[in-house]
């Protein structure tokens, strides 16, 4: 699906334009604490005229072998703020009692990002640093979350492929 920067997009969200849209898709996630699995997600960035902030939404849910829901899984919401000199801040929410922000670049189509900080409620699981990078690869958008929790260190936990449906 063709992708057109839209005429009224401040020009401050030049660098992340190409994520703007609905996506979904498929994904793997792993990690010692569990069993790997298989799930389904979907993404939606949306903008705000004269605004320099993309809004983020992703939920996701467990699949069986043949594409099937079974049970949701994580959701989140934010906000992407790109900044001067291709850096790039996001804040993120879990209802999991999880805030996050990370920090990092775009450039090119290719987002790098790390945390800067984990804020938890006591009742969240323990988390405390994470890693992403996003990259549009003929037109779709790959994703991995590499994170330190639980008592382990950082090391992958999902990774996607997802096709813009709008």
């Amino acid at each position: 699906m063709p992708f057109e920067i839209p005429q009224d997009l401040d020009p401050a969200l030049y660098p992340v334009s190409f994520l703007i849209g609905e996506w979904a898709g498929v994904g793997l996630g792993q990690y010692p604490t569990i069993e790997d699995f298989r799930f389904g997600q979907e993404v939606v960035f949306s903008y705000t005229p004269g605004k320099t902030f993309l809004d983020y939404e992703s939920k996701s849910w467990l699949i069986d072998e043949d594409g099937e829901k079974l049970r949701p899984l994580a959701r989140e919401h934010g906000y992407w703020r790109p900044q001067e000199d291709k850096q790039l801040e996001v804040v993120l929410t879990h209802p999991t009692g999880i805030v996050e922000i990370w920090v990092g670049s775009v450039d090119s189509g290719k987002i790098e990002l790390n945390t800067d900080a984990v804020v938890r409620t006591a009742t969240s699981k323990e988390y405390s640093a994470g890693s992403r990078l996003y990259g549009l690869v003929k037109g779709d958008l790959y994703w991995t979350f590499d994170m330190a929790a639980m008592g382990h260190g950082m090391q992958n936990h999902l990774a996607a492929q997802l096709k813009r449906v709008n």
